[in-house]
């Protein structure tokens, strides 16, 4: 397993597809999750800050798992786009993403990491609060096709 920053081409496409097929079969979603990752995947993209990184978790060149840390300001960061493909699961693969994302905040001294989820994924959740993270808002709405309890987690550095 090679876990690197560069985003090579197809990568991007690769991160919107596994999201809109896992987030499918796994929850039920419609295909406006797809664009709800891809818009802001591409702004992360361009933005080429050197406070913001992504990580991709790849095994003879297929794309397995990937987490990123985006600017929210000076002192925050979101983590975003954490996933990891079905076969992957269970090998410590996101511990060790999640281990990389939160020492880069603290590399780059942000003071505080938040991101959104949604009620529902146990295994998320699972290692958000096990990471320390906190639930500190939730907003019910429609998202993806479903009525969603979306929900805001947080963790001071």
């Amino acid at each position: 397993m090679q876990i690197s920053n560069t985003l090579e081409v197809g990568d991007l496409g690769e991160i919107v597809k596994q999201h809109g097929i896992l987030y499918s079969k796994e929850y039920g979603y419609d295909a406006s999750f797809e664009a709800y990752v891809a818009e802001p995947l591409a702004q992360f993209v361009k933005r080429k800050s050197p406070r913001e990184r992504i990580w991709l978790a790849k095994l003879d060149g297929r794309l397995l798992g990937f987490i990123c840390i985006c600017e929210l300001s000076n002192s925050q960061a979101q983590l975003r786009w954490f996933s990891i493909k079905p076969e992957a699961r269970g090998k410590g693969l996101g511990k060790q993403l999640m281990d990389k994302a939160l020492s880069f905040c603290v590399e780059q001294e942000y003071q505080k990491v938040v991101l959104w989820t949604v009620k529902g994924l146990e295994v998320s959740t699972a290692i958000y609060l096990k990471y320390g993270f906190n639930i500190t808002q939730e907003i019910e709405h429609k998202l993806w096709g479903k009525i969603q309890l979306e929900q805001c987690y947080e963790k001071v550095l």
